[in-house]
């Protein structure tokens, strides 16, 4: 299934409608995985990358500067407000598996323009020391934020529904035509999860689970996020425990009319998903610029 990104979409339509934390994982999700990626990489590894960075001025964003990791891990969204120079990129944020088919990983890729097309190709031009000061700095920040999308599990799985954006929500007071499952796990429980104590923090990660999630493919990775959409996502949403089938078939004309009450119970159940999930994001980021930086 092929859809527009809500968050694009909704930006183009009126900026002041959506606030800034509806982003995938927030700016605060989103630089808390550049934080532990920093704290992952090797010297060799961080060195460029300061030194890519050192050069982002040359991308020629002033609203949306790109002068160090954390910077970078939220400028793919900062410049959703630039659309006659970014438009392209709208689409590498996500990418559409239905959660009642198989997996499919070529699924909701139309012309490689998704999430895990798009983390590879950026990676290969960070990783090429001939490319330009401005495109390695930009495929950095591509990088980074992308591969944190990835582990947002909605920006993977969906069940006919725009990736939640079709779920109405209420979530403690906050409720309303802006309030459904997507921006709640983007925005107001990823917030939650991460700040409660023990908050999450760049050396969160222990050495043993460095090295497990450093492993598999981004293939696997995104049947990780998939799953957990499948199970955390849908599959506590009704009171399900985790039962996917029970949310199976889709709803009904693709969308949920009557908001559904995100309780302290689905809070609960999903924490350690997000948690995991953003520490996962911050390890894989720096494996993968460790292997690509390699001199």
């Amino acid at each position: 299934m092929t859809r527009k990104h809500p968050i694009a979409g909704l930006l183009l339509a009126g900026m002041s409608l959506v606030p800034a934390p509806a982003m995938a994982w927030g700016d605060y999700g989103h630089r808390l995985t550049a934080r532990i990626a920093l704290a992952g990489l090797n010297p060799s590894a961080r060195a460029e990358v300061r030194r890519i960075l050192a050069q982002g001025a040359s991308v020629d964003t002033p609203d949306c500067p790109l002068a160090n990791l954390e910077q970078a891990s939220t400028w793919p969204d900062c410049v959703r407000s630039m659309p006659d120079r970014f438009k392209a990129s709208f689409a590498w944020h996500y990418q559409d598996i239905e959660i009642c088919d198989q997996f499919d990983i070529a699924e909701g890729c139309p012309g490689g323009n998704c999430v895990t097309a798009q983390i590879p190709r950026q990676l290969a031009i960070v990783a090429d020391r001939r490319a330009s000061p401005a495109a390695r700095a930009q495929a950095l920040a591509f990088f980074v934020h992308l591969t944190g999308d990835l582990h947002q599990p909605l920006h993977i799985g969906e069940n006919h529904d725009r990736g939640g954006n079709q779920v109405p929500v209420s979530y403690g007071a906050k409720s309303g035509p802006w309030m459904n499952l997507h921006r709640a796990w983007d925005a107001e429980l990823a917030e939650r999860a991460l700040t409660e104590p023990p908050a999450v923090n760049a050396m969160s990660p222990t050495r043993a689970q460095r090295r497990e999630w450093s492993q598999g493919t981004i293939t696997d990775w995104a049947r990780e996020s998939w799953t957990l959409s499948k199970s955390s996502v849908y599959g506590n949403l009704h009171g399900n425990g985790g039962d996917v089938a029970k949310s199976c078939p889709a709803l009904p004309n693709g969308a949920q009319r009557t908001p559904i009450n995100l309780d302290n119970a689905y809070g609960r159940a999903t924490q350690n998903v997000i948690r995991r999930q953003v520490e996962r994001a911050g390890v894989r980021i720096a494996a993968l610029l460790n292997t690509a930086l390699a001199r």
